[in-house]
């Protein structure tokens, strides 16, 4: 390589990065302006990608269990108070397992994780109408893995919008 190519392929590496997006805070999800940024731009408000990246869409269980933490209540809590400022805004609320136990078992208990969510929704104010669920127990994992780690995550109620 001559020192004419080394040069104009340093400038070219300048140019390039130059042209990168360089908003503060543009590598923390925001825009620049306060405002939460998706993939391909802003996050519009009563979306799925609202509630996931400010809210929270999904809620975590112990093993073999369908009781709602203290965390997973706040989560819910924040999800109501949501879905009381977007009210034409219906949810449906999955249930999840990890990979132990019978297919069934798992269909049963995601059942009961997702009712449980949909009870503590209900009972902080969201109308039951807006609010459908369905267990997949666990043939649907967040994480593939075989390892509490893995588990952990795939123990949840997921909340997702189904009217955008």
């Amino acid at each position: 390589m001559n020192l004419f190519t080394k040069s104009l392929a340093v400038i070219s590496a300048i140019f390039l990065l130059s042209a990168c997006d360089t908003t503060p805070g543009s590598s923390s999800g925001k825009d620049g302006k306060g405002g939460n940024m998706g993939a391909s731009g802003p996050v519009r408000p009563g979306s799925q990608d609202d509630l996931a990246q400010n809210v929270g869409d999904r809620v975590f269980y112990d093993y073999d269990s369908a009781s709602l933490s203290a965390e997973a209540q706040r989560t819910l809590e924040r999800q109501a108070a949501w879905l009381k400022q977007y009210g034409d805004i219906n949810v449906t609320v999955e249930g999840h397992c990890d990979e132990r136990g019978t297919r069934e078992y798992n269909l049963a208990l995601g059942e009961r994780r997702a009712s449980a969510a949909k009870k503590y929704l209900v009972g902080l104010g969201v109308s039951a109408n807006r609010i459908a669920t369905i267990s997949y127990g666990k043939e649907r994992p967040a994480v593939v893995g075989s390892d509490e780690s893995a588990w952990s995550q795939n123990r949840r109620a997921v909340t997702v919008v189904t009217n955008q």
